[in-house]
């Protein structure tokens, strides 16, 4: 709701909101109609919009167009948070291109960013992962999802929410005990000394690290390569450090895989690659998601990896 305000006040006339009904609790129908009724009162024009409180009389300068967004079929109970967002991302994104949209802003905020934080470290998560929320990246058909509150603190934004009489609930979910990251939010409330603003901020510096890394990535994928058969890649991986070899193996794979020629084949290149990396140092090959890696001297060969015989 301090999002939808702020945006309004911001851009007047050229905000769109919707709200997402998973369908898991009865009360998000009324939750759903408060944010509609809200937005019908939203100032849309730039002096109404210099007070965010402050109510229009006239309809053909006020409201922000609303939508409710529900899934089409039950979502289940397996995995309940990931597909939830997975069925999130996937109507407001149909939506904002249906409406002509290029940005769809979220109200993920510091304190959002230290969970992922913690909860990621947790799981042994390597640079990449320890970077947690992206400020902003590309979702399909050209529409990119911005995170423009991860510099605030949930406490400022309830502040917010609380002077300019804005409406809003406690999603009971945010505090059940049955999600990995409730309870790691009731960890930092229960130690004062974990600062959320400070670990959002490390957040931020491994972001910029692991943009520098994918740069240098991207350049030795253009400098590497050699000379391959088609639907086949060859990088020259000589003097280069473990994560820089890391990081070509999975994009080597990535890249093999995306020619289509073991699109069936099962894994995913992202997953455990350090067996792979380990018998690449030794000269052997060894096959990732359908894709087999050979070293000969420096150089690493991609290629689809053949079928496997019955047994």
């Amino acid at each position: 709701m301090a999002l939808l305000t702020l945006a309004a006040a911001a851009w007047p006339g050229q905000v769109i909101a919707a709200t997402v009904d998973h369908g898991l609790r009865p009360e998000a129908a009324d939750e759903a109609a408060m944010v509609a009724a809200f937005c019908s009162a939203l100032p849309r024009s730039p002096a109404a919009a210099e007070v965010p409180s402050e109510r229009v009389a006239d309809e053909a300068e006020a409201g922000v167009p609303h939508a409710t967004l529900k899934p089409a079929t039950p979502l289940g109970t397996a995995n309940l948070q990931a597909v939830a967002r997975e069925a999130r991302y996937t109507l407001l994104t149909k939506w904002a291109r249906r409406h002509g949209a290029t940005i769809l802003a979220t109200a993920h905020h510091a304190d959002d960013q230290a969970e992922t934080f913690l909860m990621r470290a947790a799981r042994g998560s390597g640079l990449s992962g320890l970077a947690a929320i992206r400020p902003r990246r590309p979702l399909d058909h050209g529409i990119t999802l911005l995170r423009p509150l991860l510099g605030w603190r949930g406490i400022e934004l309830r502040q917010l929410a609380t002077e300019w009489r804005l409406p809003f609930v406690d999603d009971p979910s945010n505090s059940s005990d049955r999600h990995d990251r409730t309870r790691f939010r009731a960890l930092l409330d229960q130690t004062p000394w974990l600062d959320p603003a400070q670990l959002a901020r490390s957040a931020g510096y491994l972001l910029e690290a692991d943009g520098d890394l994918r740069a240098i990535e991207a350049w030795l994928l253009q400098e590497r390569s050699v000379a391959a058969k088609t639907g086949e890649l060859a990088i020259d991986v000589s003097g280069l450090p473990r994560d820089l070899c890391r990081r070509l193996a999975k994009s080597g794979i990535a890249m093999v895989r995306d020619a289509g020629l073991c699109i069936d084949s099962p894994g995913h290149p992202a997953g455990n690659i350090e067996p792979l990396l380990d018998a690449l140092a030794v000269g052997k090959s060894a096959t990732q998601a359908g894709v087999m890696v050979s070293a000969t001297g420096n150089i690493w060969l991609f290629r689809p990896a053949p079928p496997r015989r019955p047994t």
